[in-house]
């Protein structure tokens, strides 16, 4: 099926020529880091996570998404996400493995990658998170390939991959609920230690992984090469309206917390995020445009008239994707080390070389995403002649 994806127009081979240049171009940031050491990066001995942790965490939950459109045509027989599965899936895909590169830069000495296997320790919470996200990306390689592989035959998948589908589900939400244990089970990061981590993970990431798919199936419908229906646009829209609204409800939740019963330390963070502590104000604009684009995108999705308007919705899904990545995609891993736990204010923001290792990755999941559906597409559009 592969070969589908070596047929394109001009547009197509461009724009497989721009990731590739900026695949290359993250490729010798990279080398430059394993030559030099994690010095080349913003990190420092107060700020061990950074930009590269902060990635991963926010595209764990854009491939725990993916369940947002497998659980209502699997389970719920909603016939409208029929269209749509594989790409969710194959969003899904793309999604791992950007997740499991930023997790080999952040290591620095790729051969300590090792160590989680050769010294596995069922008590550690970055183990268990690494036998999740590889078991999900494994079975959404093989959903993927089985149940499209029937359809390109046009013959029904076979029985044995129903029960795979459903372990996929509970498992979709396990990898974004223990990659929010990696942070909540630090008691030294007040930031981070609070019950709602792994509800409020799953809620971000159920509006901000199918705002992208809104996205890319609107992209997808405006070069004429795929129509999901609109039936199914305006399923996703609402899911990612209840989600963000969910979402938002439990920020608030947390900042109530914070300001009503004035502990110092949990304080101090969102001083940090919102209005700025000991002069650093690194993070304040960010916050506060995240914040402005949560209210933007919950006015244009919860009025009917925007949300079932096309070019509306596509402003609304923007707005959804970008505001959940700057809350978790830049503040939550940054805020959990300011102040430090010595009250220390440490600036962080990322050098230029992580930021061009980091679009590196981002081409990869994009050349992943634009070789999957054209191959999807592209064989559809064949059964349909």
């Amino acid at each position: 099926m592969i070969e589908h994806a070596l047929h394109g127009d001009r547009r197509y081979w461009s724009w497989i020529v721009i990731l590739l240049a900026i695949i290359g171009a993250g490729t010798v940031a990279w080398f430059r880091q394993f030559q030099l050491g994690l010095t080349v990066t913003g990190l420092s001995r107060d700020v061990s996570w950074g930009f590269y942790i902060a990635q991963f965490t926010f595209l764990v939950g854009v491939a725990a998404s993916a369940v947002m459109v497998v659980l209502p045509y699997y389970l719920h027989d909603y016939k409208q996400f029929g269209r749509l599965t594989v790409l969710g899936e194959f969003l899904a895909i793309a999604a791992c493995v950007m997740c499991a590169a930023f997790i080999f830069v952040d290591m620095g000495m790729p051969i300590r990658l090792m160590n989680m296997f050769i010294y596995a320790s069922p008590h550690s919470i970055m183990f268990w998170d690494t036998v999740v996200l590889l078991g999900y990306l494994l079975l959404n390689i093989v959903i993927s390939r089985v149940t499209f592989s029937a359809e390109k035959k046009g013959v029904p998948p076979p029985s044995w991959i129903k029960p795979v589908i459903i372990i996929s589900i509970p498992w979709a939400i396990s990898i974004h609920t223990v990659t929010a244990f990696l942070y909540s089970g630090l008691a030294a990061r007040p930031f981070w230690l609070s019950a709602i981590i792994a509800p409020r993970f799953l809620a971000s990431a159920f509006s901000s992984g199918p705002a992208l798919l809104i996205l890319l199936v609107l992209l997808l419908r405006k070069v004429g090469m795929f129509d999901a229906g609109r039936r199914a646009i305006r399923g996703l829209a609402t899911i990612v309206m209840y989600a963000l609204a969910i979402n938002v409800f439990f920020i608030l939740m947390e900042l109530f917390t914070a300001i009503y019963s004035g502990e110092p330390e949990h304080l101090a963070h969102f001083r940090f995020l919102y209005f700025g502590l000991d002069g650093n104000t690194t993070m304040v604009p960010w916050m506060w445009i995240s914040s402005l684009l949560a209210v933007v995108s919950l006015v244009l999705l919860f009025n009917p008239n925007t949300r079932n308007n096309y070019r509306w919705l596509a402003w609304a899904s923007a707005f959804v994707f970008v505001s959940i990545w700057i809350d978790k995609g830049l503040g939550m891993v940054v805020t959990g080390f300011t102040p430090s736990v010595l009250g220390e204010v440490v600036p962080y923001s990322p050098t230029v070389n992580e930021l061009v290792i980091s679009l590196g990755i981002y081409g990869i999941g994009a050349l992943l995403i634009t070789v999957l559906y054209k191959v999807a597409l592209s064989i559809r559009a064949l059964m349909a002649e």
